[in-house]
């Protein structure tokens, strides 16, 4: 088949959303499918430019490209599911959230306005119209699918995908917490950061890069923490496998996370994962007592959870190896098998 999978794109911004369309392209390909990337820069402000962005999409003609036939397309994220394909195929990563369950919190998009609330409403209508003229409804985690049947109506099949290829393997702990996701307010690295500053039974290692970083940094410096808290920035995949080879535990809790690749990359490493209560996408797999630990979104909650796995290594090791035996259940094959049945 020719397929072609749609991507909303952040100029010179990476994360799982990428990592995951680079990554369904290629496995496509190996399966002996015609596949590419279709990208669309994306900028959602000011407000008004979130509906502009949608209609970029909504105007595409991909019914054929070079006088051949596309035959279905995948769209992923807000917007690129406005789309108008005969066979539109939704795996969806996530909707424009502030739009939903953002709306009036700092991460917010819409203010009070009469305009900006009729905005936030037109956003919400469109969603209902695009998704719903989808001839298969997917989503990666159950709280994806959760949220879009509360905001809409309409029930997606959930469909997790496996992380991005790492030389995934296992090694003895060198005593240290792993945070592996972007460096965004939002993942609350920050709390990671202060569990250290209460508990010095384990360091911390921070990989990746964001806007977050400064403030990060910054608290690092306030709480005495040089020498126990290591930024290494974006490292290669070789360097990221050993990092989660070698660490005692993996620290992922964002505020309501989609999904969330940083568990089954753990977990795939055999090591146990700590989230939080209200992570979201995480606890679809991270559970506690089982594959790692789950806890209030409480600085001190999170240091005794890394002190305990760091002192405990048998009992983390057991926790890692209920891990893997899940994550090695989430596949390509399957994956694929599902989206085109």
């Amino acid at each position: 088949m020719r397929i072609a999978v749609l991507r909303p794109q952040v100029p010179f911004a990476r994360g799982g959303a990428e990592i995951f369309t680079d990554e369904l392209v290629s496995e496509l390909r190996a399966r002996g499918h015609e596949a590419d990337l279709v990208s669309l820069p994306f900028k959602w402000y000011p407000g008004a430019r979130v509906l502009t962005q949608a209609f970029l999409w909504r105007m595409l003609d991909l019914d054929e490209a070079d006088g051949k036939k596309i035959d279905v397309v995948v769209a992923t994220k807000f917007p690129s599911y406005v789309v108008r394909h005969r066979e539109k195929r939704v795996w969806l990563v996530h909707q424009f959230r502030q739009a939903y369950e953002l709306d009036g919190t700092e991460l917010g998009q819409f203010g009070a306005s009469p305009e900006e609330r009729a905005l936030r409403r037109q956003v919400q209508e469109l969603d209902r119209r695009a998704l719903g003229e989808a001839t298969r409804l997917f989503a990666t985690s159950a709280n994806v699918a959760g949220r879009l049947e509360r905001s809409t109506g309409l029930v997606a099949e959930v469909l997790p995908h496996p992380p991005q290829a790492l030389p995934y393997h296992s090694a003895p702990s060198q005593g240290f917490v792993l945070s592996a996701s972007r460096l965004d307010r939002a993942k609350r690295i920050d709390l990671l950061v202060e569990a250290a500053a209460l508990e010095r039974g384990f360091d911390v290692v921070v990989v990746s890069d964001g806007p977050d970083r400064d403030r990060l940094e910054e608290l690092v410096g306030a709480r005495g923490l040089a020498g126990r808290v290591r930024f290494e920035g974006r490292v290669s995949t070789g360097r990221l496998a050993e990092l989660y080879a070698t660490c005692s535990s993996v620290y992922y809790a964002p505020v309501d996370e989609d999904f969330g690749m940083g568990p089954y990359e753990a977990f795939l490493s055999g090591k146990p994962v700590i989230t939080t209560t209200d992570a979201g996408g995480p606890l679809d797999v991270v559970r506690d007592g089982e594959t790692g630990r789950v806890v209030q979104p409480e600085a001190v909650e999170i240091a005794r959870a890394a002190a305990w796995l760091r002192g405990h290594s048998d009992e983390a090791a057991a926790l890692g190896r209920a891990g893997k035996a899940l994550a090695e259940e989430v596949t390509w094959d399957r994956a694929i098998a599902r989206l085109f049945s």
